[in-house]
Formats: C-alpha cells, structure tokens, sequence
C-alpha cells in the first residue's frame, strides 16, 4: 500500500510540472516583448506559482524544462537558454524556497521581494559575463549599458512578475485543491470570530488584487517610457 502511494505521489507531482511547464511556456509565446536584445514575458510568475504550491524542487526543474523547450522558437540560442535559466532559477527557486518556511502572507511577500532582487542581481552579472560574447561587445560596453538598459529592465521585469504572482496565486491555488492537487482546507466553525476571519481574509485578498494590478501596470507603463526605442511583438527571441 505504501509503496502505491508513493507511486500515486510520483505520478501526480509529474503531472503537476508537466502542466505548469505547458503553462509557462504557452504564456511565454503569447506575451513575448523584445526590448533591444532583451525579452520582457511573464513565465517566471508561472514558474513560481508551482514553486509556491509545491515547492522549490519542482520550480527548479520547471526553471530548466522550459528554457529548454523555448530553443525552438528563440533566435538567442544557448545564450538565452542560460540567461532564461539563470532568472527563472534566481526568482521562482529563491521565492518557494523562503515561502517553504514561511506560509503567511509577509512570507509570500518577503520571498516575492527576495526571488525579484536575487534575479535583477543575478541578470546584471550573467549579462556582464555572457552578453559580451553573444553581442561581440567589449564587457566596458556591457557595464556602460546597466543604469540606462539592463537595470531598469530587469527590475521592471521583476515587478511584474511579481504583480502577476500576488493576482494569480489564490485562484491558482484555489483550483488546485478543487482539482486534488492540494490539500483541502479544513473548513472552520461557523462563529463569529470565522465570519470574521473569512471576511478579513477576503478583504485582504481584494487589496493584493489591487496592488497586484498596480504593479502590472505601473512596470508596463514605465517600460513603454523608459525605453520609447521599437518594441517587437514576435515569437523570436
């Protein structure tokens, strides 16, 4: 019996990052925006979405799979596959792994900030360091690029993503447990203090809409601003 069970548990968590890797790459070709040789999309929330429900493993191989898969469609070749892996890596791994630990909404929030810093720095190095040889640039031309391009991209990037997690991380996950892939929540008595709760609790979740659609907005404004140089909409990368 056990070893069925665990058979099941193997199964489903295959089905579960074989679903999230079809996710974020359908939402990768859809909302696909190159600015210069850099690409804004949206994946990485994917990603960590299943690093949030179920954990920094399975973000990880997510975070590996579809760079993979994203070769076929990406002009950038195995530099983008190690650029794409280096940020899906540093953001989705980073934010499951603190949200593992710490499962209340300053948690989430906390590991959402770390998972965006951890990513805006670790983009910066990976571009001094791969950038050059993709380009056939010097790495003083690389740096002279950070405040005006690679910075504010990335964090714009970053902000995004995060807004696209805090809009999407309660019906994701409340579709999950309506579907058997987690763990339904038991429900509470019917007093006063949980109608009080419920009620809280759905406040709580109208206000991280709101500063999640702000977030989304705000970062795309500012990167149609900032960078007012020509946008391409295409499926290349």
């Amino acid at each position: 019996m056990q070893y069925h069970t665990k058979r099941g548990e193997a199964i489903r968590r295959m089905v579960i990052i074989a679903m999230f890797c079809a996710m974020a790459y359908v939402v990768m070709l859809l909302i696909h925006i190159k600015v210069g040789f850099l690409t804004l999309d949206v994946k990485d929330a994917v990603i960590t979405l299943c690093g949030l429900c179920f954990g920094p493993l399975s973000a990880l191989i997510v975070s590996i799979v579809v760079p993979v898969f994203e070769l076929a469609v990406s002009s950038t070749g195995y530099y983008g596959l190690i650029m794409n892996i280096l940020g899906s890596v540093a953001f989705s791994v980073t934010a499951s792994l603190i949200y593992k630990y710490k499962k209340t909404l300053l948690g989430a929030v906390a590991a959402l900030l770390s998972g965006a810093c951890l990513m805006v720095a670790v983009m910066l190095v990976a571009n001094l360091i791969v950038t050059p040889y993709y380009m056939g640039v010097t790495a003083e031309a690389v740096r002279g690029m950070i405040p005006t391009l690679l910075f504010p991209f990335n964090l714009l990037k970053a902000i995004a993503n995060v807004g696209v997690v805090l809009l999407l991380y309660k019906p994701v996950s409340r579709a999950l447990r309506r579907a058997g892939f987690l763990p339904r929540r038991v429900a509470k008595e019917n007093d006063e203090s949980a109608i009080l709760a419920k009620s809280k609790s759905r406040m709580t979740t109208v206000i991280i809409a709101v500063v999640a659609v702000l977030l989304i907005t705000a970062s795309m404004v500012l990167i149609f601003t900032v960078f007012d140089g020509v946008f391409d909409f295409g499926l290349s990368k």
